[in-house]
């Protein structure tokens, strides 16, 4: 019986060392990347996608934010889809000088539906420019956003670019703070590694950006909670893969209260393990058929754990192997221990993460415990499979 327990235990340690070689690989290949060199005095024509609802309270603020990036303006419009709204984000939009789209389908509520929406519908909008950048509705680019984006772009065999994807609000709380430093890592350090080891990341939802005549092509056909990630590992399949630009920043505001993010975590993860189901299959399919190895990173990418979850596992498998186990078997969390230590860190070099963000790393064990409950409750089936609008926060 003891046998069969300790080939148990070693099988666990095997397929829990499979993710964190992973994290190291990544680890490494992030410090080798290098952004692709664009056309640095070229201004294509940009326009830039927001979608919004009920966002009357911040939707002019995000309008000025990108306004008063270093562009010129004629090479600039502004797109605000006012999708099933309630309150005046059309009027404001429109008073800030976006181009409004409204739309009303309680029915196919989502991003991705609005998005979906816009693109195929109204071509005549959007038709004459030459890149098309989506961003949330409640974000502020950096200065040079729009620049890093047409010298992105610029570049004849690169078709869609993902942003660095920030937090704007990291000195409100332990909460938005932390996720800061988790961006750091989850939104650079794997981006990168993933571009250097494969030649392609992932889409983040805020801060994509695609030559027009795709989207003209595709619309936007992925109406999940995680579209943006469906839609990268469809255009994978096509042939299409995203790059990465560390210098194109974007950030967002983040929710400091636990109830606000507790929903919107589940959301997202619990659209991510949906997607786990649906696409495993056919990633391993295409790597059968193609011996494309792009498609075992972005299968590598889709099933690793998130590393709350990550950090809960190995824990909870550290005494089975002490207790049941010898030698190099025993060894394995302490492995394990390193290189998320060397993950997370490297995530705030890489970035050059002020102090706050290094001192709220303190505080993560926190963070990890209100996880928790998430799991547990996606365990159990309860996850929501609808889009719900985040909470905005009052100041």
């Amino acid at each position: 019986m003891m046998t069969i327990v300790a080939i148990s235990v070693k099988v666990l340690l095997v397929l829990l060392s499979i993710p964190a070689a992973y994290l190291f690989i990544s680890t490494i290949a992030a410090y080798f990347f290098r952004k692709k060199s664009g056309q640095a005095n070229r201004f294509l024509n940009i326009g830039v996608l927001i979608s919004a609802h009920n966002e009357e309270d911040g939707i002019q603020q995000t309008i000025m934010n990108v306004r008063e990036c270093d562009y010129p303006a004629n090479r600039l419009d502004i797109f605000v889809i006012a999708d099933n709204c309630s309150d005046q984000t059309a009027e404001r939009a429109r008073h800030a000088g976006a181009v409004v789209a409204e739309r009303t389908d309680p029915a196919h509520r989502g991003k991705g539906q609005a998005l979906d929406w816009f693109l195929r519908h109204h071509r005549d909008m959007y038709h004459h420019t030459d890149v098309i950048t989506i961003i949330d509705a409640d974000v502020a680019p950096e200065k040079n956003y729009l620049i890093e984006i047409s010298q992105s772009l610029s570049q004849d065999n690169t078709k869609v670019v993902q942003a660095y994807n920030g937090v704007s609000n990291p000195e409100a709380g332990w909460r938005p703070a932390l996720i800061d430093a988790a961006f750091n890592v989850f939104n650079h350090l794997r981006m990168a590694g993933a571009v250097k080891l494969s030649g392609s990341s992932v889409l983040k939802g805020n801060g994509m950006a695609f030559r027009t005549e795709l989207l003209e092509k595709y619309g936007w056909p992925c109406h999940s909670i995680v579209e943006d990630m469906e839609f990268s590992l469809l255009l994978l399949q096509d042939g299409i893969t995203v790059d990465y630009n560390p210098d194109a920043v974007i950030r967002s505001e983040m929710v400091t209260s636990g109830k606000n993010a507790s929903s919107q975590r589940s959301r997202w993860e619990g659209g991510r393990f949906t997607l786990v189901r649906t696409m495993t299959v056919p990633l391993l399919r295409l790597f059968r058929t193609s011996l494309d190895p792009r498609y075992l990173f972005a299968l590598a990418e889709l099933i690793i754990p998130p590393l709350s979850m990550l950090v809960i596992l190995f824990v909870l498998m550290t005494p089975p192997a002490l207790l049941l186990t010898d030698g190099l078997w025993m060894m394995l969390p302490g492995a394990w221990l390193a290189i998320l230590l060397l993950y997370v860190i490297s995530g705030q070099i890489q970035r050059r993460a002020p102090l706050r963000t290094w001192l709220v790393l303190a505080v993560s064990p926190i963070y990890i415990l209100w996880k928790i409950p998430l799991y547990i409750a996606m365990a159990l089936g309860k996850k929501s499979s609808t889009w719900i609008r985040t909470s905005r926060e009052k100041h």
